[in-house]
């Protein structure tokens, strides 16, 4: 070492300066929340796309909420690496001949992340807030295959009668209305998580903010910036942390994929929400190992408000709008990315289901454009008189390039010039919810399960799920009958047949199926792919990095 490497020689203000801006560098990072701080060793570095709008499991219906809630909680059931069932907090479960009574029994050692026992009763406690009325659940779909839930959720009977019971700390039986063969897949999701009791009676509806919200899962809240950052950490009291190898996880907000690609490519994000699409070839060639690209059981969508003008009433022009839009060119021209375009509400592949088909499905573009014309004519509209409608989509660049590229369709199509009007997520979520100002706009669904069940229950007319507004007494019987249905075949030929309906109606615009896109760097190890495109970051470690597994 010569003398000017020395630190000991230094003079004293060189070496006080130094501290300095190693301090302040350090400050900044810590109130930018953006780049990841490289003195934190074992921090998975996530982005998320937009802020979760609540982190109560109740009160959400986004998928950025359920991404983290899935690293907060657990269910009675859970899923593998690979979306496998497998056993949550119940250790072991057992289901009556006549399909209709499930008792779980769980496991001992299951704790919050205060340190209390999880029991039966704060299962109880979800399901019953979960169905409650008061509560406005936006997924409340999930407890309806319980016993007495509908009527509860009609106001009919008191939240106590739900059929749940805790027949002692560790054991709960649920009663359900019907046999459901997706019943154990329901109690993965988060609406379906425990509720942690005295929590929400010590904040009410804050108990879900930081330092107050306790959670069962692998990870616990410490942090929360909107439009930077969600903070998670280690569990320690978590029932399985022994095989948890990372111990902080933190979710960078990042809307713009393009924004979250640059923090990639810079080693400051260990996984991205999504792939940016107007270089996605020159992602697939920079990084071949880290480019994850796998079919997803989600579809992107437009919806339509049907329960006011112009869609009130017109499933004529509903479907000429639909027809003029060429989904081939949105996948193949837009998203670029391998998404296959949409003729079906339900996704395909489900075994022993064959989704229906919106009927121009076969038709050229060509001869889809032309009927859309006469379609179009017939509700009334034409050069003298164009239709005037908004069209809502969230913050995004992908989202803005579909809205403009339909924009442009439905122009030359049709003569009519849509009002494009971006608004953020929340924004966009409570309009869509309140269905007063929304005409057509952006949407997305996520099957909770592999079952066409877990799609077409979003329209049933009761739904929190049904953004349209639709109703159709003739489609919530098809979906009863399924739902009493034991026989298998039945039971697809009844939904097949509420799918059929809806594809005929037409209240939203099927536009293309995704896959799932990730960039994932090779510092991670546990990732695989699976259709529900749950990646909890439990499975996952950093096998390079000090204390990462």
């Amino acid at each position: 070492m010569t003398e000017s490497q020395n630190p000991r020689r230094l003079p004293l203000f060189a070496l006080l300066a130094g501290v300095v801006v190693v301090v302040v560098v350090a400050v900044l990072l810590q109130r930018d929340g953006e780049a990841p701080d490289v003195a934190e060793q074992n921090t998975l570095h996530r982005g998320i796309g937009s802020d979760p709008d609540t982190l109560d499991a109740h009160k959400t219906n986004a998928l950025q909420s359920f991404t983290v809630l899935n690293d907060l909680g657990e269910g009675l059931m859970a899923d593998d690496r690979h979306g496998a069932l497998i056993p949550g907090v119940a250790e072991s479960h057992v289901v009556s001949e006549d399909g209709l009574r499930y008792t779980f029994k769980l496991r001992e050692d299951a704790r919050w992340s205060n340190g209390d026992p999880v029991t039966a009763g704060d299962f109880a406690y979800a399901y019953r807030r979960l169905a409650d009325p008061a509560t406005a659940a936006l997924y409340v779909d999930s407890v309806t295959a319980i016993a007495n839930a509908k009527a509860i959720i009609a106001g009919e009977l008191e939240p106590d009668s739900l059929g749940v019971t805790a027949i002692d700390p560790l054991t709960l039986e649920i009663s359900l209305e019907q046999p459901t063969p997706y019943f154990l897949a329901l109690l993965v999701h988060p609406s379906m998580h425990p509720i942690h009791e005295s929590s929400v009676k010590a904040h009410g509806d804050a108990f879900a903010r930081p330092g107050n919200l306790v959670t069962n899962g692998a990870y616990r809240l410490t942090g929360l910036r909107p439009g930077a950052i969600v903070e998670l950490e280690r569990n320690d009291y978590y029932w399985d942390n022994a095989n948890t190898a990372i111990d902080r996880v933190h979710y960078h907000v990042l809307p713009e994929p393009m924004s979250e690609y640059n923090r990639f490519r810079s080693g400051e994000l260990h996984i991205t929400d999504s792939v940016p699409t107007d270089i996605f070839e020159q992602v697939r060639e920079d990084f071949p190992d880290e480019l994850k690209v796998a079919t997803s059981f989600t579809i992107y969508y437009y919806g339509y408000n049907v329960i006011r003008p112009p869609f009130k009433d017109s499933p004529e022009l509903r479907q000429a709008l639909s027809m003029a839009i060429d989904r081939d060119v949105l996948v193949e021209k837009i998203t670029r990315r391998g998404e296959q375009p949409a003729y079906s509400w339900v996704p395909p592949g489900i075994e022993g289901y064959e989704s229906a088909q919106l009927s121009f499905a076969g038709l050229s573009q060509q001869e889809r454009t032309e009927q859309a014309r006469r379609l179009y004519q017939a509700a009334g509209y034409g050069e003298d008189n164009p239709l005037e409608v908004e069209l809502r989509y969230n913050t995004s660049d992908t989202h803005q390039r579909i809205a403009l590229a339909i924009q442009a369709m439905w122009r030359e199509a049709l003569g009519f010039e849509a009002t494009l009007i971006n608004e953020e997520f929340r924004v966009l979520l409570a309009n869509m919810q309140a269905r007063e100002v929304t005409q057509v706009f952006r949407s997305s669904w996520k099957g909770a399960y592999v079952d066409a069940h877990s799609f077409l229950t979003a329209f049933e007319s009761d739904s929190p799920s049904n953004l349209a507004g639709w109703v159709s007494e003739e489609y919530d019987d098809l979906m009863q009958r399924a739902a009493t249905q034991t026989d298998p075949g039945m039971r697809s030929r009844y939904l097949e047949e509420a799918e059929r309906l809806l594809l005929i109606e037409q209240p939203l615009i099927p536009l293309y199926f995704y896959v799932s896109k990730h960039l994932v760097s090779t510092e991670v190890a546990g990732w695989a792919d699976n259709a529900l495109d749950r990646h909890h970051s439990r499975y996952l470690s950093l096998p390079g990095v000090a204390g990462g597994g």
